[in-house]
C-alpha cells in the first residue's frame, strides 16, 4: 500500500507541476506574442519570461526523484 502512494505523489509531483507549467506558458506565450509584434528587441525579454515557469516542473521532477529515493 506504501509503495503504491508513494509511486502515486511522485507522478502528481510531475503532473501536476507540468499541468501548471503549461498553464503559465500559454497565457505568458499569447501576451509575449503580441509584446514582439508591436516591439520586436523585447524578443529577449519574452523568451525568458517564457523560459521561468519551467523552474516549476524541474522543480516536481525534483521532488518526484527524491521520493522515488524512498521506495528503495
Amino acid at each position: 500500500m506504501e509503495l503504491g502512494l508513494l509511486a502515486i505523489g511522485a507522478g502528481l509531483a510531475v503532473g501536476l507541476a507540468g499541468l501548471a507549467t503549461g498553464y503559465a506558458q500559454a497565457k505568458i506565450g499569447s501576451a509575449g506574442a503580441g509584446v514582439i509584434a508591436e516591439k520586436p528587441e523585447l524578443t529577449g525579454t519574452v523568451i525568458l519570461l517564457v523560459a521561468i515557469p519551467e523552474t516549476v516542473l524541474i522543480l516536481g521532477f525534483a521532488v518526484a526523484a527524491m521520493i522515488i529515493l524512498l521506495l528503495e
